[in-house]
């Protein structure tokens, strides 16, 4: 179930023996690994705060990471597990992406563009909920969704099922997005959440048209232009999903194929920054740019 995940364990112990799999290697020969570790210390400064990353380049096999082991709010980079969640449900005939879910106003919680459209009547269908959640960051259709699997300690598990260890989800929103400094509740790490996201999307745990779709549904993602996005070449494809909390939270997970190549995953996360989020959004985007710049 965890193939992606036991994958990247095989190739970070090979990195640790031959050194033309180093970060220098990665980062091409104009870049060393103290220039690169300089610049991301260089980016945290400017946050005011703590900024985690964790990256694997699939075509050469080289990862990147950087306070990757520290616990960071998740934000809405949740909604993500929980639609994929959905989808297992789905695989194994407990769940219908054409299932209506019927809600009335109280279930509306703030920042709900899609869910607010659509109180009492029909409602709105599993499948809709769960691209409103990833593509517009719906809060309503995330906590709707999680009602679907049972609540966040639901989701908990489920993660554990799959061999991650780390995260962890124990509120609805908006609650969740708190990011108290020092509270492990709705946090992972930057290398938990890229395995779990390599799972997910490369691996094994979801079938072949589940995996497409949630693929979809991130490809389809409105929120990220400014993130990750923007430091990225205009060519390539990129799946993403955002998150911003209180506290100095915010986050950004993607999925990156560059143009002929095999595709490379990026988990940022930014917890206790004091500058504002407008100026935190441009520190996700050079983290993009150090990416993009490995590929030779």
């Amino acid at each position: 179930m965890n193939d992606f995940s036991i994958h990247r364990r095989t190739i970070l112990k090979t990195a640790m023996l031959f050194p033309a799999l180093s970060l220098a290697s990665f980062a091409g020969a104009s870049e060393t690994d103290d220039d690169i570790e300089r610049r991301l210390a260089e980016l945290e400064k400017r946050t005011g705060g703590r900024l985690g990353i964790s990256v694997i380049d699939t075509e050469t096999k080289v990862t990147l990471g950087y306070r990757e082991t520290e616990r960071f709010p998740m934000c809405s980079t949740f909604k993500v597990l929980a639609s994929a969640m959905v989808l297992s449900r789905v695989d194994k005939g407990d769940e219908n992406l054409e299932r209506r879910v019927i809600y009335s106003q109280d279930k509306l919680v703030s920042y709900s563009p899609e869910t607010e459209k659509h109180v009492g009547g029909e409602g709105m269908s599993v499948g809709d909920l769960c691209k409103a959640a990833i593509t517009l960051s719906d809060n309503t259709a995330g906590n709707l969704l999680l009602e679907s699997v049972a609540g966040p300690k639901a989701l908990t598990k489920w993660l554990r099922s799959i061999g991650d260890r780390a995260t962890r989800l124990d509120r609805w929103e908006t609650a969740l997005n708190e990011g108290k400094k020092g509270d492990p509740r709705d946090t992972t790490t930057p290398d938990a959440m890229l395995d779990t996201l390599g799972n997910l999307a490369l691996g094994s745990v979801l079938s072949e048209p589940s995996r497409e779709k949630l693929i979809e549904w991130m490809l389809a993602n409105t929120t990220g232009d400014a993130r990750l996005r923007a430091g990225l070449p205009g060519a390539w494809k990129v799946g993403d999903k955002t998150g911003t909390g209180d506290n100095g939270s915010a986050a950004d997970i993607a999925i990156i194929w560059p143009k002929g190549r095999g595709p490379i995953l990026v988990t940022a996360y930014i917890a206790e920054a004091t500058a504002p989020v407008k100026e935190l959004n441009p520190v996700f985007a050079e983290v993009a740019k150090i990416v993009a710049g490995m590929t030779g």
